[in-house]
């Protein structure tokens, strides 16, 4: 087919989109990512107007937006691009006007944009490319590193979960997650629009004492040979379980501490007692004492009186 050919049918291809659009439809997402050496999925679902026809009776095939011959999937391999060859399939059922198409082995330069185009054997006519609508691929050379999601400090003997997810757009091929700590792990992978998907792994175990100032990481593994940050880690610390001992240790030192400071108060206000009354015991014997030698005085001074008396009244018997 010559160039002028080629422009003449692009226009009839514009002009049906117009005339015929309503029934012709096609939804595609207009822009995709796809990692290097991996694989990619174009999400691709159409609708025609003639009666459903089986797949038997569909022709799906995809080709460059500039070129409709210029064929990255068809089914005849033949007709194929060499840089494409073995690389495409259609991963959906045209039966179930489902027209995904899968890229393996993605290289740098399969930028596109492609267009999906569908013929049918009810006639001739049935056949229509979708030229307005096609996909643009952007390359992403290296992966990025994975999201992980965990505490920084967890309890010994209780459950810590973990969570690690990566985003991607080859459901064909979905990418696995591992850990480097056993435990009971979940692996899920879940839609998140616009042909792209969350590969999540959650991992489950019980912190112990041997865990403590350890690291738990994920590691990626995708379809292909894809370059990149492949692991993610997390540093942890365990708060140690209390036990019946970490309860009984601190109770029995604090009352101990509490029996200790009473015995020095009972002691101390003991010996102040003691003290006290020794002084006022020697008060009191100092007080008697010296009252009693008073007394003594006060009798030996009387004693003395009388004697005196006596002694001057009475009259010697020889005279």
């Amino acid at each position: 087919m010559g160039v002028r050919a080629r422009v003449l049918l692009c226009w009839l291809q514009v002009l049906c989109a117009v005339v015929f659009g309503d029934v012709w439809k096609v939804e595609v997402e207009s822009k995709m990512d796809a990692l290097v050496s991996s694989c990619v999925v174009l999400p691709c679902t159409f609708k025609y107007p003639a009666q459903e026809q089986p797949s038997s009776r569909i022709k799906g095939m995809w080709h460059t937006q500039t070129n409709m011959e210029d064929y990255i999937y068809n089914n005849d391999p033949a007709r194929v691009k060499d840089s494409f060859k073995g690389r495409t399939k259609l991963i959906g059922s045209l039966g179930a006007l489902n027209c995904s198409l899968e890229i393996d082995g993605v290289r740098n330069h399969d930028n596109g944009p492609y267009c999906f185009r569908v013929e049918l054997e009810t006639s001739i006519k049935d056949k229509y490319s979708f030229v307005q609508n096609c996909v643009t691929i952007k390359m992403i050379e290296k992966a990025s590193k994975p999201e992980l999601l965990a505490e920084t400090s967890v309890a010994e003997g209780q459950p810590a979960i973990f969570k690690c997810s990566v985003r991607h757009t080859c459901t064909s091929h979905q990418p696995t997650l591992s850990w480097n700590h056993p435990g009971t792990t979940i692996m899920s992978y879940k839609d998140i629009g616009h042909g792209n998907w969350e590969a999540e792994s959650i991992l489950t175990f019980i912190p112990t004492k041997e865990d403590d100032h350890s690291s738990v990481t994920c590691t990626v593994k995708y379809h292909g040979s894809v370059e990149g940050e492949m692991q993610a880690t997390h540093h942890i610390t365990v708060k140690e379980q209390a036990t019946l001992s970490h309860i009984l240790i601190p109770t029995i030192s604090g009352l101990g501490a509490a029996l200790l400071v009473g015995l020095l108060c009972f002691f101390v206000v003991k010996r102040y007692k003691n003290r006290i009354a020794e002084l006022q015991s020697r008060n009191d014997n100092g007080m008697w004492s010296r009252l009693s030698r008073m007394s003594r005085r006060f009798r030996s001074g009387e004693g003395s009186s009388g004697t005196g008396g006596r002694e001057q009244g009475q009259v010697p018997k020889n005279f």
